[in-house]
């Protein structure tokens, strides 16, 4: 079994992804941690326990983490009522109220004993602005050393989301994202728009979830569902009424690497650009970087995406 930590703003993408990374046979997830980003972290925090409770899955631990960025008051600019990420994700989950409580410690003391006791490799999976990992390393820099392997959800090179340079999770802490990226890490998977907007998931899918008659199978469909509606009024993807689920889809490439296709190209984060600031610069061309280099997805299957997640949410679980 693989191990990981993921680290979360729970978050309709992030619930499907939590429930992919605790339910499927070949991973071992050793906690969740949050962070604010589609909400405050408080709700963020609640909607992962939610998540987990509706699965079965009440003993993986969950531990809140950073309430604001990494060095600034709050984001770029600060949330409103219309924002996109409010009308995808809201404040909580439309799932029953979590019967378990978090954890007490926090999310970056959970990080940083996790992987100083670790014997084993432990993957990390950032899919939320990175502020709880900026903290962690900076804290204890070994750690660097000690995370085998990043996969983070985040950026794009022809699309952005929150502005038309930035997707949100870069975005909502850009500091935090220019620590982690210059950090030195040995290998960083990246898991951009580019590839999440090839691996959409359709009405006719979340029908399949909704008939397998199982807690996840349903908790997906629901959820699904209310992105495609917000995706269909707002921000209409090549597919009729589809929905990118970002989350899922790095944990999805822990189970089946070739579910995305990577080339290596520098990267580097933008934090201070007026119209550019959070942008993932992904330098395809080399010309002029000298960031190191980063395994960056720009394509993905769609086909075998949504099977993946049909065939781990079908199956009966203890």
């Amino acid at each position: 079994m693989k191990k990981l930590i993921l680290d979360v703003d729970t978050g309709t993408d992030d619930a499907v992804a939590v429930m992919l990374a605790a339910l499927h046979p070949d991973l071992d997830l050793v906690g969740v941690t949050t962070v604010n980003g589609n909400a405050e972290v408080q709700y963020c925090t609640e909607n992962t326990l939610r998540v987990l409770d509706v699965i079965g899955r009440s003993t993986i631990p969950v531990f809140e983490g950073l309430a604001k960025p990494f060095a600034r008051p709050d984001f770029p600019v600060p949330r409103r009522k219309d924002d996109l990420t409010d009308k995808i994700h809201g404040k909580y989950l439309d799932l029953p109220p979590a019967t378990f409580r978090k954890q007490e410690a926090g999310a970056v003391e959970f990080l940083i004993e996790t992987y100083r006791d670790a014997t084993d490799p432990i993957t990390l999976v950032p899919v939320a602005p990175l502020s709880n990992i900026a903290a962690a390393i900076t804290l204890h820099p070994k750690l660097v050393e000690m995370i085998p392997h990043l996969v983070i959800m985040g950026g794009g090179h022809l699309h952005g989301n929150v502005t038309p340079s930035a997707k949100f999770n870069i975005w909502a802490d850009p500091e935090a994202a220019n620590v982690v990226f210059s950090a030195g890490f040995e290998r960083i998977t990246l898991v951009p728009l580019d590839a999440t907007h090839k691996a959409l998931v359709t009405r006719d899918d979340c029908a399949a979830f909704r008939a397998l008659g199982t807690p996840a199978g349903d908790a997906t469909a629901t959820v699904v569902e209310h992105r495609i509606g917000i995706h269909d009024k707002i921000q209409r993807m090549e597919i009729a009424h589809s929905a990118p689920v970002h989350d899922a889809l790095c944990v999805a490439h822990l189970i089946q690497p070739d579910v995305i296709t990577t080339e290596p190209h520098p990267v580097a984060i933008e934090t201070q650009g007026a119209l550019t600031v959070g942008r993932t610069v992904i330098d395809v061309r080399r010309r002029g970087t000298d960031a190191r280099l980063v395994n960056v997805a720009f394509d993905a299957d769609a086909r075998s995406f949504v099977d993946l997640m049909l065939n781990t949410f079908g199956q009966k679980h203890g």
